[in-house]
């Protein structure tokens, strides 16, 4: 095993290669707000790449884990007790699922969601993209309820947009989390396809104990969310997909620098309202 800490991040690499190499070989990078969101809303890039000796998944998760709840068996831990539990509950899901690497970049959450401080996270960000340059990028969806969220998925297009046009990434996917997508007008929308491997999504998401006990069960929320949405997409077809995950294509965001994202997410609600009352004509 490979790790590499300073004072920002912490960098682990589960097969112990140097870090050059596992940058440069990362073709699906994920980008997350906290602990366990790469495996809830990025699987369909973990699950691509697994057991694939030429796709590889990374993973960079941006906050701390300071602020997450806690419970049970968890209810007395401090702040700087989570922290730590929480990067190796990360780093255990990496090595689970065959991760080329995953860099925990340590940031409070205040400071991500701050206009002015957020600066330091896309700088980060800019200098991971052009060291992966990866295919396909997933981050958080811009109509994501949680702050922290919005949050990074800022950070993640204004990191895409810093980077040279060829070296940006061909596919860009906002993923639902907190706020599903069925919304979406489904010929916009991408569904990924998250069936195939119950296995090894079941053994990521128990990685987050802390989690779980500490009173969210996400591991059965996700995995609920992932078959309701396969079941519920097509309503005069039979199930050919056990389950799918929902995400918003960013990508033109990612190609043209003149496109306003306000303007962008405006355009998807906009066409949600009319074909609703289209529906109803």
């Amino acid at each position: 095993m490979a790790q590499a800490r300073n004072s920002f991040s912490d960098l682990y690499i589960p097969d112990g290669v140097v870090a050059p190499e596992a940058y440069a070989r990362c073709s699906h990078l994920a980008i997350g707000a906290h602990q366990d969101d790469l495996e809830f809303m990025a699987f369909h890039g973990i699950n691509s790449c697994y057991d694939d000796g030429t796709l590889w998944f990374g993973g960079i998760t941006c906050t701390d884990g300071a602020g997450s709840s806690r419970a049970g068996k968890y209810a007395n831990h401090s702040d700087e007790q989570m922290k730590a539990l929480r990067l190796e509950e990360q780093r255990r899901a990496a090595e689970i699922g065959q991760y080329s690497f995953v860099n925990q970049l340590g940031l409070s959450s205040a400071t991500i969601k701050d206009a002015q401080q957020r600066t330091a996270l896309v700088d980060q960000l800019e200098l991971i993209l052009l060291q992966t340059q990866p295919e396909i990028l997933y981050t958080h969806n811009p109509a994501d309820k949680h702050a922290s969220h919005i949050a990074v998925c800022l950070a993640t297009l204004e990191a895409v947009r810093r980077v040279p046009p060829f070296s940006r990434p061909k596919k860009v996917y906002g993923c639902e989390v907190w706020r599903d997508l069925d919304w979406m007008c489904d010929d916009e929308k991408i569904a990924l396809d998250v069936s195939g491997n119950i296995t090894l999504a079941e053994a990521l998401n128990a990685c987050f104990d802390s989690q779980i006990a500490g009173g969210k069960n996400y591991g059965e929320a996700v995995m609920g969310r992932r078959k309701a949405n396969a079941t519920f997409y097509n309503s005069h077809a039979v199930d050919r997909i056990n389950e799918l995950w929902f995400a918003m294509d960013l990508t033109p965001l990612a190609e043209d620098d003149s496109l306003d994202l306000q303007e962008f997410v405006q355009s998807k609600i906009k066409h949600f309202e009319t074909s609703v009352i289209d529906g109803l004509s």
